[in-house]
């Protein structure tokens, strides 16, 4: 899980604004707002892929697309994985219990 921002949301989109408006570099803008230069850096570069400006960064709904498709990919093959190490008797008595009435009430 990523960690959480040291700036809020508000702050970011404010610098953001600011550094895209203006005229003057990143590192200019950075002394008057108090955010680390690479820090501002990043977020506009990616406000840019955001909103079709840059075409070699992934966007954040691409990213976080991304993020889960892995997160799924990972679970199917811990999944696999557990069933292939499962014994083939365990996986033959799984497949044939026959319904109980404890079963079929629970249901």
């Amino acid at each position: 899980m990523p960690r959480a921002s040291k700036y809020p949301p508000e702050f970011r989109e404010r610098c953001v604004r600011i550094a895209r408006e203006s005229e003057r570099p990143i590192a200019a803008v950075v002394r008057d707002l108090g955010a680390h230069p690479e820090t501002l850096r990043l977020w506009v570069r990616q406000d840019e892929a955001d909103d079709g400006t840059r075409s070699d960064q992934l966007t954040t709904a691409e990213r976080e697309e991304l993020t889960a498709l892995r997160r799924e990919v990972r679970d199917l093959r811990r999944s696999t994985e557990q069933t292939r190490q499962r014994s083939p008797l365990q996986m033959f008595e799984s497949s044939t219990q026959q319904a109980t009435p404890e079963t079929v009430a629970s249901k």
